[in-house]
């Protein structure tokens, strides 16, 4: 397949990175790509779908990432996986001969591994610039379940209609399973068994990087995972906490220790956010160091400053979202052409250990077998988000009373940066606004789809 038909398919799919920001995937296609890698590290911890996927459907993921090198002309396919998924490493291993420009890249099990940046230099020792993209350096990342929702519209025309989503914690049967995009969290999370706490709340993505939703908000396709917990567990306080308060509480007691800077991934990776100094500006409003303030755009929120760093229980991550926030909403752009400084040479021995992590998050009993379950999801409705990815919201086509059917293009991709969107289910729609598509399932009497 050439590299523009190629693309073109991946965009008419609707296919984006499966979790994360959800970067559509049809831009990578590139033929300045000299590697491309797949991610099956799990970023974040208790995920466990895309280990499960490449498990299951190893041969037909390591065909398609061998096409996909094949057709950029990149020299190396390198599966980055971590050393302890033993069972998926099993699955690869009966196939990798098949595929000679694939390779397998094994990965310690330590946090964020799955951030792209860490993981190029584990697997390559290539450092991307503060700001910059992979494709600057030759490489290109893909997580597992894009390469399968890849395979699936190249061999089956099939566009991406359903997500994959771990539920964990406060479940009485954890799983992993396949919802229609527009599920609600609820809906999904009833899939798990009963709740096992009287308050749940629903971390949404990992308790890391993970925001909390309501249960009546929708799956969308960058959902890896809904994280039942009690109200009052140490994850749910840290995330509700008022931002007004954390920063006066950085101004009682923040003692400049630096273990937030020391611990960070990207200062480590030569990167300029250093979390200590941004704590100190902001908690003493000083603004003398405009860099302090401009250099938190390189921040990845992975969190670790906040969750495992800090030994006073501040939160750097959340305020410095904020601060990124108001830049960006400023105008301000993340400086261009800067080059990293020198890897730091302690980095070896500050990596987060994923298994301390979860003790300090009080999250290893719920680290537990959460088995993947294919079964069809049967669901009345669903509410589709027509901005599931970075960049331009797509463009609804259908209207109020139209009948379609799963897998029909409802939105076509805006100009600029943006991906189709396609119905989940069949049904009528009952709701279109610049938002959102909202699809009814209809019964045998009203003709059903």
């Amino acid at each position: 397949m050439e590299v523009k038909a190629l693309s073109q398919l991946i965009q008419e799919h609707g296919i984006v990175g499966a979790g994360g920001a959800g970067f559509p995937t049809y831009v990578k296609i590139d033929e300045r790509a000299e590697v491309i890698l797949m991610n099956c590290a799990e970023c974040e911890p208790l995920l466990k779908l895309h280990r499960q996927l490449l498990g299951k459907y190893a041969y037909e993921i390591m065909k398609t990432f061998q096409m996909i090198a094949d057709t950029v002309n990149a020299g190396q396919a390198i599966i980055g996986i971590k050393k302890e998924y033993k069972e998926t490493l099993k699955a690869l291993n009966q196939y990798i001969d098949a595929f000679p420009k694939v390779s397998i890249k094994l990965l310690d099990g330590v946090y964020p591994m799955g951030d792209e940046i860490v993981l190029i230099y584990e697997a390559l020792g290539k450092v991307v610039r503060p700001g910059g993209l992979p494709i600057e350096e030759g490489v290109a990342v893909f997580n597992v379940e894009t390469i399968y929702n890849i395979y699936q519209a190249i061999e089956n025309k099939k566009p991406v209609t359903d997500k994959v989503v771990s539920v964990v914690g406060e479940v009485s049967h954890p799983i992993t399973v396949r919802v229609p995009i527009g599920t609600t969290i609820l809906e999904t999370v009833a899939l798990a068994g009963d709740i096992t706490t009287e308050e749940a709340v629903y971390l949404i993505g990992g308790p890391m990087m993970g925001t909390i939703k309501a249960g009546s908000e929708p799956i969308t396709k960058t959902t890896n995972a809904i994280l039942v917990l009690p109200k009052d567990h140490v994850l749910i306080r840290t995330k509700n906490r008022n931002p007004s308060l954390d920063i006066k509480r950085a101004a009682s007691i923040c003692c400049q220790c630096e273990v937030c800077t020391d611990l960070c991934p990207r200062n480590a990776l030569g990167h300029p956010i250093e979390p200590h100094k941004f704590m100190r500006a902001a908690a003493n409003q000083d603004f003398q160091d405009t860099h302090v303030f401009i250099n938190t755009l390189f921040c990845s929120s992975c969190g670790t400053c906040e969750l495992y760093a800090c030994p006073q229980s501040l939160s750097p991550r959340k305020l410095i979202a904020d601060y990124k926030d108001g830049l960006r909403k400023a105008g301000v752009q993340v400086p261009k052409a800067m080059k990293a400084n020198p890897v730091n040479s302690a980095r070896e021995y500050r990596k987060v250990p994923e298994e301390r992590l979860k003790a300090r998050l009080n999250l290893s009993d719920y680290d537990q077998d959460a088995p993947f379950d294919e079964r069809s999801v049967l669901v009345n409705h669903v509410e589709i988000s027509l901005c599931q990815h970075i960049g331009a919201p797509a463009v609804g086509i259908v209207k109020v009373g139209d009948v379609v059917e799963s897998g029909q293009l409802i939105a076509k991709p805006a100009k600029g940066l943006s991906v189709a969107i396609h119905a989940s289910i069949g049904g009528r729609i009952t709701e279109v606004n610049k938002s959102y598509i909202k699809i009814q399932k209809m019964g045998r009497r009203d003709g059903a789809v």
